[in-house]
């Protein structure tokens, strides 16, 4: 009888285990004493897994150099020998070593002479590619002649500009380089007509401008510190923009106002006339 129990509970117990293994879960030790002493028996034959190897890719051959021109290899090779040269005659000037420098060199200036004169020719032949002719010219008569036309179109734009705007010359009556200066503006405002307002900064007078109006504060809005100062206002649009301070020639008023006059966003700083204070 007693064995028989022993039997039942044996059967019950493997078959606990092996419902456990079906189920993944790892089996208590109780559950498996059908087994007997572990230790007795043959140890688990160790996995024979290995990892499939990882496929290494061969690195890129690398695409085989195109071929330089000959005239390049040439270049890079006349080049190279006219440096190491040059340097052997620096680190040791003897009579040798500057001779054989300075008869490759004179070989290198040939060349690019050579070179120099045929693209002047070529330069010649093709008006596109003759830099005399694009831009400002090289020739005296040439440039004598540009700076007339550019003079009388300048002159042109700003006679125009003069339909509303106004100029203003900003000076004090004890500054002799407000003295100088106002005969040009006088002549500027005659010959490209536009008006010259002259604004007194201490009250006193100027010679060639008798309507010359006392400051009200308008100095003080634009933050005029130096004397004489011209600036170019459009009452319409109510703007103010700076043309320059000292004394300046003909040539760099009608440059500077045809610059300021053409540029395309208008004048780069600007102030309210009517908060300046126009008088």
């Amino acid at each position: 009888m007693r064995r028989l129990q022993a039997l039942t509970v044996l059967m019950l117990a493997a078959l606990a285990s092996f419902a456990a293994q079906a189920q993944g879960v790892t089996p208590r030790y109780w559950s498996d004493t059908w087994r007997g002493w572990h230790f007795y028996e043959e140890p688990e034959p160790e996995s024979t897994y290995q990892p499939a190897p990882v496929a290494r890719i061969a690195p890129a051959t690398p695409a085989a150099s195109v071929a330089k021109p000959p005239e390049i290899a040439e270049f890079e090779r006349l080049q190279k020998s006219l440096e190491e040269k040059r340097h052997i005659a620096i680190m040791r000037p003897t009579e040798a070593n500057v001779r054989r420098y300075m008869e490759l060199e004179a070989k290198v200036v040939a060349r690019a002479s050579t070179f120099a004169d045929m693209a002047q020719r070529i330069a010649w032949a093709t008006p596109e590619l003759d830099p005399s002719l694009q831009g400002r010219p090289v020739n005296s008569k040439a440039l004598e002649v540009f700076d007339q036309l550019q003079m009388s179109q300048r002159s042109e734009s700003i006679g125009a500009l003069g339909r509303d705007h106004v100029l203003f010359f900003f000076f004090r009556g004890d500054c002799p380089y407000c003295h100088a200066f106002a005969p040009t503006l006088e002549a500027f405002q005659a010959r490209h007509g536009i008006r010259v307002v002259a604004i007194s900064v201490d009250g006193g007078s100027m010679p060639g401008f008798p309507d010359a109006r006392r400051d009200n504060g308008i100095a003080t809005t634009l933050k005029v510190t130096q004397v004489p100062a011209i600036y170019l206002a459009q009452p319409f649009t109510g703007t103010i923009t700076p043309i320059g301070f000292g004394v300046l020639s003909e040539t760099q008023l009608v440059e500077r106002i045809a610059i300021v006059a053409a540029a395309p966003n208008g004048p780069a700083a600007s102030l309210p006339v009517r908060q300046a204070g126009l008088p």
